[in-house]
């Protein structure tokens, strides 16, 4: 094993020649969203939510595989733990800070805020009082983000923790399962590390629910008021999952090319992400549907009138979109299960399935402000949104891959993700001689 595989010496991931890229976006991003801004901060408010969500959906969709990984004490996902840590710590404090144009333009988007400040209050308005009113809403924001930076920075806090606790005699050998088979597993603060952060998991999966469901209600939900779903989080948090599945693909694929990964990402890893892709295209297309089904079922117009102007102009054409190439053509594809290992589909699914989860967020959020359908006027403006909030979580995400270790080097259930049988130590506690095995 080559020197840039053992324990606290990966180097940082060299894409020297993308590097330049996401000061790319942020540039020209930042220019179109101020271009925009000054033309129309109505409908910049609308492009820069837009953008907002998409990109808070791949860090919510990462806390939750981190959540999931220490509740189910998970082996597989161990190597891979790391760069999902990175991914869910976007959420806050960077999403904080790019959620302030929407703090600022949130009288201008929201209409209930809007009717408030008239006295115009309908019946649907009053009814969601307290949480509809103004100090509410910035409150929940702030409850929210409270939320999200402590629990992923106390589990990113813990696993580093992990790195570094404990007793391996191993750790200066040249090899990977030399210093598996010179780490005590039973060590006290490998032990307390792996304990603390399935405690946070533990509590962090109810504010979890708790946290993204009012964020999809406050942010996305209440841009038309009057509507009733109470499916409406349980939808959003499957686009998130569904989302954060293929850039974790990509990230891991892209890992184990470039060096820190090579051998520590399997194809075990690499097609239990393909699996759970296909779990969640099903999740995510029972959820849509069974909402769409139960309203309009129900023909109630205080809920149905929600999808009657998706029906309109060109969002039909949008709604037709997400039936066949978000659901059938993704699930289709990731029956197979040689494919869920096949770079060559898999890479462009996980492309298609960004453009996919585009066009399912504008379906939700931008009718509010462009009804009359998907409005190629203003594609400019979300597109710049778009590149501004993705070059600067690309920068900071990177940032924070290189200035850690690339995945977790002392977690007990690593030698198990990787498949490789440690013996227990001789009752001195002293490592058993494996002489030069690799």
């Amino acid at each position: 094993m080559s020197a840039h595989n053992r324990r606290g010496a990966e180097p940082p991931l060299d894409l020297s020649r993308w590097r330049i890229l996401p000061n790319i976006l942020i540039g020209l991003g930042g220019l179109l969203a101020i271009g925009g801004a000054i033309a129309n901060p109505q409908q910049f408010g609308y492009s820069w939510l837009f953008a907002y969500m998409f990109f808070l959906s791949f860090s919510l969709g990462a806390l939750f595989l981190v959540l999931m990984h220490h509740l189910f004490d998970a082996s597989w996902s161990v190597p891979i733990r790391r760069l999902v840590e990175h991914m869910a710590c976007l959420a806050a404090p960077t999403m904080a800070v790019l959620f302030l144009p929407i703090a600022v333009l949130a009288p201008k988007v929201y209409e209930w805020m809007h009717r408030l400040q008239t006295g115009e209050i309908d019946h649907s308005l009053h009814a969601k009082q307290p949480l509809f009113t103004i100090p509410m809403f910035y409150l929940v924001a702030l409850f929210c983000f409270v939320v999200w930076y402590f629990w992923t920075n106390r589990l990113r806090y813990w696993s580093l923790k992990q790195d570094v606790a404990g007793s391996a005699t191993g750790t200066t050998q040249p090899g990977l399962l030399q210093w598996l088979f010179g780490l005590n597993q039973e060590d006290p603060g490998l032990v307390e590390c792996t304990q603390q952060m399935r405690k946070f998991a533990a509590s962090g999966i109810f504010l979890f629910a708790i946290t993204i469901t009012l964020a999809a209600i406050m942010w996305m939900k209440a841009l038309q008021h009057e509507w009733f779903s109470t499916m409406y989080g349980v939808w959003y948090f499957a686009a998130s999952v569904w989302v954060a599945l293929p850039t974790v693909y990509l990230i891991a694929v892209i890992l184990k090319q470039q060096g820190p990964l090579r051998e520590v990402v399997q194809e075990k890893q690499i097609y239990f992400i393909g699996s759970l892709m296909l779990a969640f295209t099903v999740f995510w297309a029972y959820i849509s549907f069974s909402q769409y089904f139960i309203i309009w079922n129900a023909n109630m117009p205080e809920e149905t009138f929600w999808y009657v102007l998706r029906e309109k102009g060109t969002w039909w054409d949008v709604s037709m979109i997400i039936i066949f190439c978000h659901f059938f053509l993704p699930f289709l594809m990731l029956l197979r299960i040689d494919w869920k290992l096949k770079l060559t589909v898999m890479v462009p699914l996980c492309f298609w399935a960004w453009l996919m989860h585009f066009f399912d967020i504008s379906f939700n959020i931008l009718p509010a402000g462009r009804p009359d359908g998907f409005s190629f006027q203003w594609l400019w403006l979300d597109l710049g949104c778009m590149a501004f909030i993705g070059g600067v979580l690309t920068k900071v995400f990177v940032r924070n891959l290189n200035a850690h270790p690339a995945c977790p080097q002392k977690d007990p259930r690593l030698a198990e993700g990787l498949d490789i049988y440690v013996p227990a130590p001789p009752s001195g506690g002293a490592a058993p001689s494996h002489g030069g095995a690799e």
